[in-house]
């Protein structure tokens, strides 16, 4: 990421521990990102509604609203990158996170230089000069998404897609990187979940894969993650 880019990018920080705050605050504003500081998560969602928001880091345990409940609340209408901060490190607290839909997970006590760069690894993932053009296209490194004509095009090429294939690509194309697990995918691309099991997850992304090499036999965006699901890298 460039300078540039880091200082078109807003940070929302959530951490209720003032000491902290100020050892996040300082590198991150030196490198160029704006940041706003909440101390609570209870307005989070609606500050994010607001627009202007690149980012959100995150603290788990905030005094009001748990940065669990703050992270759902943000996923019900928003693939904004999500970073959580805590002092937790267990595997069921990482994965409860990951699961709620955080795009990364940094244990206290960190080094501001790790942050910053993990700040800016999910900023290249889900970089500012790839949202809506004027044409309501979305773009995002090699893809290209119209979400209102339902089109997904790749290096330039339209895809011809099922009803399904559509609705799985878009969903990996909301949190670029993001590894969201064959349930996640089933409850939120398959509208008649209930009758599908999901091993058809992973029927549609044999079948996604072969589309997208038929456009460039080298490309393999698709990731498996074994035992856990799915991202899409769309470098």
């Amino acid at each position: 990421m460039t300078a540039d880019t880091a200082i078109r990018s807003t940070v929302l920080l959530v951490e209720d521990d003032l000491a902290i705050a100020e050892t996040i605050l300082y590198p991150l504003r030196a490198e160029g990102f704006a940041v706003e500081h909440h101390l609570l998560g209870g307005g989070v969602a609606e500050r994010v509604r607001a627009g202007g928001i690149d980012l959100v880091l995150l603290d788990v345990g905030l005094p009001d609203v748990g940065g669990f409940e703050v992270c759902r609340r943000l996923r019900a209408f928003s693939a904004l990158p999500v970073v959580f901060l805590t002092a937790r490190s267990d595997e069921f607290d990482r994965v409860l996170g990951l699961e709620l839909g955080a795009d990364d997970y940094i244990a206290k006590p960190f080094s501001p230089r790790e942050l910053v760069a993990r700040v800016r690894a999910r900023l290249r993932r889900h970089p500012v000069a790839d949202r809506d053009g004027s044409d309501g296209v979305r773009r995002s490194g090699r893809f290209e998404h119209d979400p209102e004509a339902r089109r997904i095009a790749f290096a330039g090429v339209q895809l011809e897609l099922t009803r399904y294939e559509y609705a799985l690509l878009a969903e990996l194309l909301r949190r670029p990187g993001a590894i969201l697990s064959r349930a996640q995918l089933l409850d939120r691309a398959w509208h008649d979940a209930g009758e599908s099991g999901e091993r058809t997850i992973d029927t549609h992304v044999k079948t996604l894969r072969g589309k997208l090499r038929a456009v460039d036999a080298a490309a393999d965006p698709l990731r498996t993650h074994r035992g856990v699901g799915y991202s899409l890298d769309v470098g």
